[in-house]
């Protein structure tokens, strides 16, 4: 069952930067969704990233295989087989995707880069993924002092407490095929799942798929188509923000239905940095508010995260 939605948007162009901390407070806290316009990259560089991600997975099929990962999802991750579950649909979801990043990894687990070699993608085919990443990362930085002034907060309170010191931050090129002969009527190119990091900012071909749900617990689930919107992103609360507004902000559950036509989207995790410790933060918890989950260091939450995501298929 799919409804209509109407997400918040927020323009950082507003000069206003308080009220714009408001609108952003309401969009986490009401929907965990909401779009992000005049955020600072041009339309044609979106145009070019979508490009380079046909480029990559017009690929060969044994060449991308040269750079799938041997452990989690972090590295090239192909399309599922024609396996299929008791109810005749695909297992994961149907798509691949490939993870890159040019965050300074201190940990090896959390390592995705694994670059498409320069005799199948010239080398300006990633310094145009190392450009994205170094946008989106500027675009990151602003939203999280929004953020924090939507907290009650300092304006580079994630920054001081080493949250986006080196932040684990990754792209996610994404190609979903659309429906083929063995594709089953309501099968996924995403299963349903939240985000385990900070936040995300998706970018979408416009071709429609993505769905949230507002009330998981609710029977049956009301799924609500999330529209695109031209020169918008698409941001999206993760799980660790949730956390540590000890759930003021809601990372709220979302999908990708698999549609008749070929879909292409890319997604960039903002997760935090390892080496920081996520407590509660004091203007979300109090006597009749206590905090609901105790502090932890951030490598041992996204290990543990990661795990779990990875074995389920995500």
């Amino acid at each position: 069952m799919a409804g209509n939605l109407v997400l918040p948007l927020i323009d950082l162009a507003f000069p206003d930067r308080a009220s714009t901390a408001k609108s952003i407070r309401q969009a986490c806290a009401d929907h965990g969704f909401f779009y992000l316009v005049n955020h600072g990259i041009e339309e044609s560089f979106f145009q070019q990233m979508f490009q380079e991600s046909r480029k990559f997975f017009s690929l060969p099929h044994d060449e991308k295989m040269k750079l799938k990962s041997k452990r989690d999802n972090l590295g090239y991750n192909p399309l599922p087989s024609k396996t299929l579950d008791s109810s005749s649909k695909f297992i994961g979801g149907l798509r691949e995707d490939i993870y890159l990043t040019s965050a300074k990894v201190k940990y090896s687990q959390f390592n995705a880069s694994q670059w498409p070699p320069e005799e199948l993608l010239p080398c300006s085919w990633r310094a145009t993924m190392e450009s994205y990443y170094e946008k989106m990362m500027a675009v990151g930085k602003n939203l999280f002092s929004l953020i924090a002034l939507a907290l009650g907060l300092d304006d580079l309170f994630f920054e001081k407490i080493g949250a986006l010191h080196e932040t684990l931050a990754y792209i996610r090129l994404l190609r979903y095929p659309g429906k083929t002969p063995d594709t089953s009527s309501g099968s996924l190119g995403a299963p349903a799942h939240s985000d385990f990091g900070m936040a995300t900012l998706l970018l979408t071909d416009g071709v429609p798929g993505l769905q949230i749900c507002m009330d998981k617990d609710k029977h049956p689930q009301l799924w609500e188509d999330v529209p695109h919107v031209n020169g918008a992103l698409i941001i999206n609360v993760g799980d660790l923000l949730e956390r540590w507004t000890n759930c003021l902000f809601r990372s709220t559950m979302h999908r990708v239905l698999v549609t008749e036509q070929e879909r292409y989207s890319i997604a960039f995790f903002i997760d935090g940095d390892p080496d920081c410790t996520v407590v509660c933060l004091e203007s979300c918890c109090s006597e009749e508010n206590p905090a609901r989950f105790p502090p932890i260091r951030g490598v041992d939450y996204l290990q543990e995260h990661l795990t779990a995501i990875y074995a389920s298929g995500l």
